[in-house]
C-alpha cells in the first residue's frame, strides 16, 4: 500500500494538464530523462477510474460467469471471503430486510459463510434505518456493544470487523467513522456491491467507505438470496429511490433518487421463488406504485401521467414505458396459487386500471397500504404530500367502490411542525371515518437535511407529541377492532405461517386482508366436506372459521385445507355474514 501512497499526490492533478506541459511546451528533443521516467511511471501505475468510485471500470467474465470488477492494483483474490463468517442485523423498513438479502448474495458469491451466532462472527454488518431519530439510537446504543465485543475478541482469536450499511452510513458518514473508532466498513445503499473491497480494505487494519448515491443501481442482475425462517414468504425489490420529497422524509437523501428495476429481471426471480415453493411475495419500494420500466421498448396503456384525482406532484413523472399496472398484470400471471402484495405506495399512484386489476385478480391480495400521514389539508400541505384531506376520502370511497372487500391500512405522524390540536382533531376524525385495520403510528423527528429541517419550526412539545400519539394510536385500535369484529362468524382463507408465539397449541397464518389469525394446531379435512384429514403445515392455505376478533387479530378453526382457486367461494360467504 505504500506504493499507492506515493502515487496519490501524483493524481491530484489532471493527467490532461500533465501531457501539454511536456509536450506543448516543451521541445521533444529537451525532454530530460527524469521526465521521460516520470511519464513512464504515470503510464504504468494505476489509472485515474481506479481511484474514483462510481465510474464505469472495465469488466472481465469470471469464473462463475458473473462480472466482476478488475483492479490491476489489486488481485481479485485478495476480495474473497475465504469462508470467513457474517452475522447480519437487520433494522427498520422491509426495504432493509431485501437489502440484506442483496449484501449476503453478493458476500456468498465470493465465498463467505453466514451464521446465525454472533460469537462464531468474523464479520457483524448492521443494516441501518435513519427514518428517526429512536432508529439512529438503537444502533448508536448496538455500537456501543459491538465495539466492547471486539475489544475483548482482540485478545483471544482473529479480529471482527464491524460494518454499518444502508440509510444510517449515507446519512452520517464520516461521523460514524470519527465517532466509532471501532467500525470498519460503511457503505451506502447504493454500495453493496463494494463489500468484497470493502471488507479487503478492513481486513488489512484500514476503515473503508463507499456511500456514493447512484442514479442507476437497482441490482437487477443480483438474485437475492431469501433467509426467511420458513421460506413461504418473500419480499422482491422493484425500485430503489424516492423523488416525492415529502417535507418531513429523509429517504431521498439517504436512498437517492427513484429508479425502476427491469421487468424481466423481476419476473425471472418471482419465476425462481415459485419453483422454491414460496406462497406469497411482496413487491417492495420506496414508492412502489409509480413504478416505470423506461428500458422496455414495449409501451402498454396511455402515456398520460396517472395520478389519481386531487393529487399533483413537485416533479415530472416518468413517460412511456412499463406501468405499475404492467408490472403487477405480469407478476400475478406467474403463479396462480401465490399471494402478490405490494407495499410502500403513494396516494396518487391509484389510477383506476390498477384497482381493477386489484379485483380481478384473485392471487392479487385486496389490501393496500394508503399513507394518509395527517387528516389536516394544512397539515398535509406542509408536508408536501400533494393531496388534501378530502382528496384522499374520494380516493378511499373510489376504492372501495371497485374493491368492495378491501382491507386499508396506513401511516400517520404526530406532532408535526406548525400542528395545531384542531389539526390533531382532523386526523382522529379521518381514522374514524376511513376505518383501518393496521397502522404505523409514530410522533415527529425532525431530520436533516429535509425541507422541513431548513424551512419550518419544529415546534410542537415532545410531551404534547407523545399525548396526541396515544390518542391516535387509541382511535386507531378501536376502529380496527370494529373492523375485524365485522369478520366474526366468516370463513377466511389463511396462509399459514408456523407455530403461534404464545402458544405450541395453536398455529397463526395471515388473510387476505392481512390480519393475523390464530388457530387451534390440529389435522383437518383435506378438501371441505371430506372426511380424509391431514395436518396443518406452514405454507398451507387453509379455511379458518372466525369465532372472535380484536384490534390485532382474529382467532378462530380451522376447517379444511384450500387453495387461492377457494377465493371467490370464501368471500361470497363473508358478504353474507356480513
Amino acid at each position: 500500500m505504500d506504493y499507492f501512497r506515493t502515487l496519490r499526490p501524483l493524481f491530484t492533478i489532471s493527467q490532461h494538464w500533465i501531457r501539454p506541459r511536456y509536450c506543448s511546451n516543451v521541445a521533444k528533443s529537451s525532454v530530460t530523462s527524469r521526465e521521460r521516467k516520470f511519464k513512464s511511471h504515470i503510464s504504468s501505475g494505476p489509472n485515474f477510474q481506479d481511484f474514483l468510485k462510481g465510474v464505469s471500470v472495465p469488466k472481465t467474465p469470471a469464473a462463475d460467469g458473473q462480472d466482476c470488477d478488475t483492479h490491476s492494483y489489486l488481485s481479485e483474490e485478495l476480495h474473497m471471503g475465504n469462508s470467513r463468517k457474517v452475522y447480519f442485523e437487520t433494522y427498520g423498513c422491509q426495504m432493509n430486510v431485501s437489502d440484506t438479502e442483496i449484501a449476503w448474495s453478493i458476500l456468498q458469491r465470493k465465498g463467505y459463510q453466514r451464521t446465525a451466532d454472533l460469537s462464531e462472527a468474523d464479520v457483524v454488518l448492521l443494516v441501518t434505518c435513519s427514518i428517526r431519530d429512536k432508529a439512529e439510537q438503537t444502533i448508536w446504543n448496538r455500537l456501543q456493544q459491538l465495539t466492547a465485543m471486539k475489544k475483548r475478541r482482540l485478545k483471544t482469536r482473529t479480529p471482527m470487523k464491524i460494518g454499518i450499511l444502508g440509510c444510517m452510513a449515507e446519512r452520517l458518514k464520516v461521523e460514524i467513522l470519527e465517532r466509532e473508532k471501532l467500525v470498519d466498513v460503511l457503505a451506502g445503499p447504493d454500495a453493496y456491491r463494494d463489500l468484497p473491497r470493502l471488507l479487503t480494505v478492513a481486513e488489512g487494519g484500514q476503515q473503508a467507505s463507499n456511500v456514493l448515491l447512484s442514479l442507476e443501481e437497482t441490482y437487477a442482475d443480483v438474485m437475492p438470496v431469501q433467509h426467511a425462517p420458513q421460506g413461504h414468504s418473500a419480499f422482491v425489490s422493484i425500485m430503489r429511490g424516492c423523488d416525492n420529497m415529502c417535507s418531513y422524509c429523509i429517504v431521498p437523501f439517504t436512498r437517492g433518487r427513484e429508479r425502476s428495476r427491469p421487468v424481466s429481471s423481476i419476473l425471472e426471480e418471482v419465476r425462481m421463488l415459485s419453483d422454491q415453493g414460496v406462497k406469497e411475495v411482496t413487491l417492495l419500494g420506496q414508492n412502489v406504485n409509480s413504478y416505470r420500466d423506461t428500458s422496455e421498448e414495449q409501451f402498454c396503456g396511455s402515456d398520460l401521467t396517472q395520478l389519481s384525482r386531487g393529487f399533483k406532484t413537485v416533479y415530472r413523472t416518468k413517460q412511456g414505458g412499463l406501468r405499475f399496472s404492467d408490472l403487477l398484470d405480469r407478476v400475478s400471471c406467474i403463479d396462480p396459487d401465490m399471494r402478490i402484495r405490494f407495499t410502500s405506495p403513494h396516494p396518487k399512484d391509484f389510477p383506476d386500471e390498477v384497482l381493477h386489476l386489484i379485483a380481478e385478480r384473485r392471487n392479487i391480495c385486496q389490501q393496500i397500504h394508503l399513507p394518509a400521514q395527517s387528516g389536516s389539508s394544512k397539515i398535509l400541505k406542509a408536508m408536501r404530500r400533494g393531496y388534501t384531506r378530502e382528496a384522499y376520502l374520494d380516493l378511499v370511497r373510489n376504492i372501495k367502490t371497485i374493491i368492495p372487500e378491501v382491507s386499508l391500512s396506513s401511516d400517520f405522524i404526530s406532532g408535526f411542525c406548525g400542528e395545531t390540536e384542531d389539526d390533531h382533531q382532523q386526523t382522529l376524525s379521518l381514522i374514524r371515518e376511513v376505518g383501518y385495520n393496521v397502522g404505523f403510528l409514530f410522533a415527529y423527528s425532525m431530520r436533516k437535511k429535509t425541507h422541513a429541517f431548513h424551512r419550518l419550526q419544529d415546534d410542537v412539545p415532545a410531551e404534547v407529541k407523545q399525548r396526541r400519539l396515544e390518542e391516535c394510536i387509541s382511535v386507531f385500535r378501536e376502529e380496527a377492532a370494529k373492523v375485524n369484529a365485522a369478520l366474526v362468524g366468516s370463513t377466511e382463507l389463511v396462509l399459514v405461517e408456523g407455530e403461534s408465539k404464545r402458544s405450541a397449541k395453536d398455529l397463526c397464518g395471515r388473510t387476505d386482508g392481512n390480519v393475523k389469525v390464530i388457530f387451534p394446531k390440529e389435522d383437518v379435512a383435506v378438501q371441505p366436506e371430506d372426511s380424509d384429514m391431514a395436518p396443518v403445515n406452514a405454507g398451507d392455505y387453509v379455511l379458518v372459521k372466525i369465532s372472535s376478533a380484536n384490534s390485532q387479530s382474529l382467532r378462530g378453526r380451522a376447517i379444511s385445507h384450500s387453495s387461492l382457486g377457494d377465493r371467490a367461494k370464501h368471500y361470497e360467504t363473508v358478504q353474507t355474514a356480513v
